[in-house]
């Protein structure tokens, strides 16, 4: 344990380096704010090749470590807004991790989700995306709520027209054709009635 409190940190910064608040759940998934005890994991999912190839860049353990921390000072800056880890209900297990956050040289929020690959195939990136669109349009003034996947990323797009989402066209990106979604809130509740 001292390798991971030096003595120099506080009590309360003992507290903070678990600390954790809830986003929302789902039938099996719990979304919940990083900490500083999520390296590993964090590392795990974005240290992956297979898991970044559609995202973006892999990243060292040492970037991983310094994004981490971006991450959750973010997450605490905008409290309804962030990168959030995302955990199976009952074991614990990290599974991957959820985002609501402004996209990159544009005026829109955008949903995206990021799986460690023996969670593929699961149900998980629906369930985790219905819930998520169900939080974007119940907790935040979000209206409309965007999201992207890389042309060949054929399984993510899938996955966010079952959730409701449609597509409103493909762009070219960085030499990479990506293909947008949207959903209005409109849209949501009358799909939900």
């Amino acid at each position: 344990m001292l390798e991971y409190f030096p003595c120099q940190r506080t009590h309360e910064d003992r507290l903070n380096y678990f600390y954790t608040m809830n986003i929302f759940e789902t039938e099996r998934l719990l979304v919940r704010t990083y900490s500083e005890g999520d390296q590993e994991n964090f590392f795990l999912l974005n240290g992956n090749e297979d898991v970044m190839r559609y995202i973006r860049p892999v990243k060292s353990r040492e970037e991983c470590d310094e994004f981490l921390l971006e991450v959750i000072a973010y997450s605490r800056a905008e409290e309804i807004y962030g990168r959030w880890a995302v955990e199976d209900k009952l074991t614990r297990e990290f599974i991957g991790s959820f985002a609501i956050i402004p996209r990159e040289g544009k005026e829109q929020m955008q949903l995206g989700y990021a799986l460690l690959p023996q969670y593929w195939g699961k149900g998980y990136a629906t369930e985790l995306t219905v819930a998520g669109i169900r939080y974007v349009f119940t907790k935040t003034p979000i209206d409309p709520i965007y999201a992207y996947a890389q042309a060949p990323n054929h399984s993510s797009q899938k996955v966010l027209l079952k959730a409701g989402f449609r597509h409103i066209g493909n762009d070219n990106e960085n030499g990479k054709e990506i293909a947008g979604f949207m959903l209005r809130k409109s849209e949501y509740l009358e799909a939900i009635f």
